[in-house]
């Protein structure tokens, strides 16, 4: 089944450009806050890395979520959007001191610190201006996660975190220091995670080392446990809205918090992934010796996930009616990875049809480049095509 667009309205738009199903966003916040609510204290924050259309940052404003952000760039699109600093995390393995100096600047409500150098640099910048920095370590937990290697970030070997063996050491540093106020403890294993194991083992690992803090009778205010919820890429129209329920009720019976404790999560994918879609038209139909290709003007610089992780996107021509045939969906940038899907079965595909590539709302648009000297694609959300 294909999904529903405006075709006629896209006609008039120059392509490629991404188009956000404001109703299916709206949708699927009113479930995130409806399943946090169920449980006490839990806060959730949208990762901001995942899409920062100016648009899609108002709807998530206005539903009350916080913000996730990983660099000067995202805060400054944070607070731009109407994000209450007060609800603004900063994470970074790299934060520069005009990206540290810009968060103590807004008085964002938590540095999530990667390393002791790091922690000094704060500290050191916090005093300069006569201020406190409130600080969560984040910790590598050392668990894998079922999902593409390049999007992994909780092992041992990844660059993010401290190591839990650092972790006492870091802690006593910050404890000792002026202008750092130690509140919580922050963790991420990667991204398009669909097995609840995984979490699972993120909240064994979280429970033990709160165990060894509270032996140091250490009790932090905050546990952040990151995103890292996936959607269905196969199945769009299925299940257009992940299974935000199961993910935190999962938390909720496996993480043993105490009564004082506050429980923040960053989702990215999960809150946007599926109402985005990249619309790309066909240029022209092009019979190789053994295969035949559909050459669209969308390409890698637009949507570079096949390209980079090969990650599968549902492709649709949204405007013929015709008997599939089987194309190679290509791309027009002198690159061989230039591939959206190979051997994939769409109506009959003719010059100047358009083509949606699914759940891209995700990774998509923020990811644009211009290479080959292109220009960005547009961004489109659907209150303003009605």
């Amino acid at each position: 089944m294909k999904g529903t667009f405006p075709t006629d309205k896209f006609q008039r738009l120059k392509t490629p450009f991404y188009y956000y199903d404001a109703t299916l966003l709206r949708n699927t916040l009113d479930v995130i806050k409806a399943e946090a609510a169920k449980y006490n204290k839990f806060c959730v924050h949208y990762a901001i890395k995942a899409n920062a259309n100016p648009k899609i940052l108002s709807i998530i404003r206005e539903s009350g979520l916080g913000a996730d952000c990983v660099s000067g760039g995202e805060i400054k699109a944070a607070i731009k959007a109407g994000f209450p600093a007060s609800k603004i995390v900063y994470a970074g393995v790299g934060k520069t001191d005009w990206e540290i100096n810009l968060g103590l600047d807004y008085d964002i409500f938590c540095f999530n610190v990667e390393s002791l150098p790091e922690l000094e640099v704060i500290n050191e910048l916090a005093a300069a201006k006569g201020k406190i920095a409130r600080i969560a370590f984040r910790i590598n937990p050392d668990v894998g996660a079922h999902t593409h290697a390049n999007i992994t970030t909780g092992l041992a070997e990844n660059k993010f975190g401290i190591s839990m063996k650092d972790m006492d050491k870091v802690i006593d540093q910050a404890l000792a220091m002026n202008n750092v106020k130690f509140v919580g403890l922050h963790f991420h294993i990667g991204s398009q995670i669909l097995d609840m194991g995984d979490f699972i083992a993120l909240c064994n690992r979280v429970n033990d080392l709160q165990e060894k803090l509270f032996a140091r009778q250490i009790i932090v205010e905050h546990i952040n446990v990151g995103g890292g919820l996936g959607i269905d890429y196969a199945h769009p129209n299925r299940q257009p809205v992940p299974n935000f329920a199961e993910y935190f009720a999962t938390y909720h019976k496996h993480l043993r918090l105490r009564p004082q404790q506050t429980l923040h999560f960053e989702l990215g994918r999960s809150v946007v992934g599926q109402c985005g879609s990249l619309i790309t038209r066909v240029i022209y139909v092009k019979q190789g010796t053994n295969k035949q290709f559909a050459i669209v003007d969308g390409g890698m610089t637009d949507l570079i996930r096949p390209a980079l992780y090969q990650a599968y996107h549902k492709i649709e021509n949204i405007t013929s009616d015709e008997s599939p045939e089987t194309y190679d969906v290509v791309g027009p940038i002198c690159e061989s990875s230039d591939v959206f899907g190979k051997a994939i079965d769409l109506n009959k595909v003719r010059r100047g049809d358009l083509i949606a590539l699914r759940s891209a709302g995700a990774y998509g648009e923020i990811m644009a480049s211009g290479y080959n000297c292109r220009e960005l694609p547009e961004g489109y959300i659907s209150d303003e095509l009605v």
